[in-house]
C-alpha cells in the first residue's frame, strides 16, 4: 500500500496576525493549488482525518501539485483577531501575505489555482476578483449556489442564531452514510465560525456572488454533490451558478455521483479531487497554448 507524506502545519506572520494552514509540497510542482476551506472547520477539511486516501493534499503532492490549504482569516491561528476582519479586503490582503510568506519564493510551477467549498467560495472570489486574481490559472467552487433547499429556507428564517447554525450544520451532515463514520463526529466538524461570517452569508446568494461572479476573468470549474441538502442541487443549479460568470473564458460544471455536501470528506472525495486536478491540467495546457500562440505572433 502505498504511503503518502503527511502535510506539514505551516504558519505565517502578517502584521502581527498568525495565519495558518497545511502544505504538501511537491519538488517540481506543475502547479500550485491553495485550497479554501468552508464555515465551521479549517484546513483539515482538506486531509481527511485518519482516511488518508481521501486527502487533497497528500494526492494532489503525489501527483506532482504542491499544495496548500489555508485556513481563512479568523480561523485556525488568526481566529483572536476576527475583530479585524470584517471588511472582506482585510481578509484578501491577509490570504495573499501568507501565501507569499508560506511559500517564501518556492517554485510554483505553472502558476496558482484557487480552490474553495461551501462558504468559502465568497473568500475564494474576492481573492480571484483582486487584482492578483488575474495571474491564477483557474478556479473550483464547490458546495455553493444561488438558491437554497426548502429545508434549508426554514432553518434560515429561525430567529436565534444559534438555532440556525445548529440547523444547518446538522442539514449538512443529513446524508451520513456518504462519509466514514468516524468523519461525522470528527475533528473537522467544528461549531465556531468567526462573527463576520453570519453577514457575509447571508448577502452571498443575491447579491455578492453574482456581482463577483461576473468579474472571473479565469477558466471556472463549479461542482455539485448529487446529494446536496442545501442548496438547489441537478442540472438547474449548476446551470444557474455557471450562468454567472459571463467574464470567463471557459466554466465546466461538474455533478460529484454518491456524494454529499462536504465532497473532500465523503466516500467519493479521492474522484472528486482527481477531477479537480484534471481540471487543473487542462487550465495549464491552455496557459502553455496560449504564450505559444503570443510567441509565434510575436
Amino acid at each position: 500500500m502505498t504511503t503518502w507524506p503527511a502535510p506539514v502545519p505551516c504558519f505565517a506572520d502578517v502584521d502581527g496576525i498568525e495565519m495558518s494552514g497545511l502544505l504538501s509540497e511537491s519538488p517540481s510542482p506543475r502547479a500550485t493549488i491553495v485550497a479554501i476551506h468552508g464555515g465551521a472547520t479549517s484546513s483539515v477539511y482538506f486531509d481527511c482525518p485518519g482516511h488518508p486516501r481521501l486527502s487533497l493534499l497528500r494526492l494532489g503532492a503525489a501527483l506532482g501539485f504542491t499544495v496548500l490549504a489555508l485556513d481563512r482569516p479568523g480561523f485556525g491561528s488568526s481566529a483572536p483577531h476576527e475583530d479585524v476582519m470584517a471588511d472582506p479586503r482585510r481578509r484578501v490582503e491577509l490570504s495573499y501575505a501568507a501565501i507569499d510568506k508560506i511559500l517564501d519564493g518556492r517554485d510554483a510551477g505553472a502558476g496558482f489555482f484557487l480552490l474553495a467549498h461551501s462558504a468559502g467560495a465568497e473568500h475564494a472570489l474576492r481573492m480571484a476578483t483582486d487584482e492578483r486574481g488575474a495571474h491564477l490559472l483557474g478556479l473550483e467552487l464547490a458546495g455553493t449556489g444561488r438558491r437554497h433547499q426548502l429545508a434549508a429556507r426554514d432553518i434560515l428564517l429561525q430567529p436565534n442564531l444559534r438555532d440556525v447554525r445548529r440547523g444547518v450544520r446538522d442539514l449538512l451532515w443529513r446524508t451520513a452514510h456518504l462519509y466514514p463514520p468516524d468523519v461525522i463526529d470528527g475533528a473537522v466538524r467544528g461549531s465556531w465560525s468567526p462573527g463576520y461570517e453570519a453577514e457575509m452569508v447571508g448577502n452571498w446568494p443575491k447579491r455578492d456572488f453574482p456581482a463577483l461572479a461576473a468579474l472571473v476573468a479565469v477558466p471556472v470549474r463549479f461542482s455539485l454533490a448529487d446529494h446536496e441538502p442545501f442548496w438547489e442541487a441537478g442540472s438547474a443549479g449548476l446551470a444557474d451558478v455557471a450562468a454567472m460568470f459571463t467574464a470567463s473564458p471557459r466554466v465546466v460544471t461538474n455533478e460529484q455521483r454518491d456524494s454529499g455536501h462536504n465532497l473532500s470528506l465523503s466516500h467519493t472525495a479521492a474522484a472528486y479531487h482527481l477531477g479537480v486536478l484534471a481540471f487543473v491540467e487542462e487550465c495549464i495546457s491552455a496557459r502553455e497554448s496560449q504564450r505559444n500562440l503570443e510567441s509565434e505572433a510575436s
